[in-house]
């Protein structure tokens, strides 16, 4: 065997597609396009849901829902969390830094103190909102809820 003895496998190797080069390509005339119309010319493009006039299918569904821009969004945090960290960490008191430092949120995240579960000792709350339910019950141990 000598490098100018190599060769590709036999059939692993398929010649390009010569596209608009000439009848005797095969592929002369009208380059593999069709005939004539729109698509056939250079610089085609349809705009995206184009469907050749019909009535696109966007246009067809009935528009449906508000989606309010003004909208605030929490990140729910109940009580029975709260006990879990508790437990966790032996915290007297939880504020945002602390949840942030965890990477339990993120930066811009705001945190909504809701009143599922059930708290076992007093501690104080610092967040951005709370439910009554919540703010009520970390208040009957003797916390604290304070809104920032």
């Amino acid at each position: 065997m000598k490098l100018h003895s190599l060769k590709p496998a036999k059939g692993s190797v398929k010649k390009k597609k010569r596209i608009a080069r000439g009848q005797g390509s095969g592929h002369g005339g009208t380059a593999t396009r069709g005939h004539k119309g729109a698509k056939s010319r250079s610089g085609y493009k349809s705009k995206r849901g184009f469907e050749g006039g019909q009535m696109p299918l966007q246009m067809r569904l009935p528009k449906r829902g508000f989606k309010n821009q003004n909208r605030i969004e929490y990140v729910a945090m109940n009580l029975y969390h709260l006990k879990h960290l508790e437990e966790k960490f032996n915290l007297d008191s939880l504020d945002i830094e602390f949840l942030r430092s965890k990477r339990m949120i993120s930066r811009n995240d705001r945190v909504k103190l809701l009143g599922t579960g059930e708290l076992t000792s007093k501690i104080n709350v610092s967040v951005h909102a709370a439910s009554k339910s919540a703010k009520e019950a970390v208040e009957k141990l003797g916390g604290t809820v304070n809104l920032v």
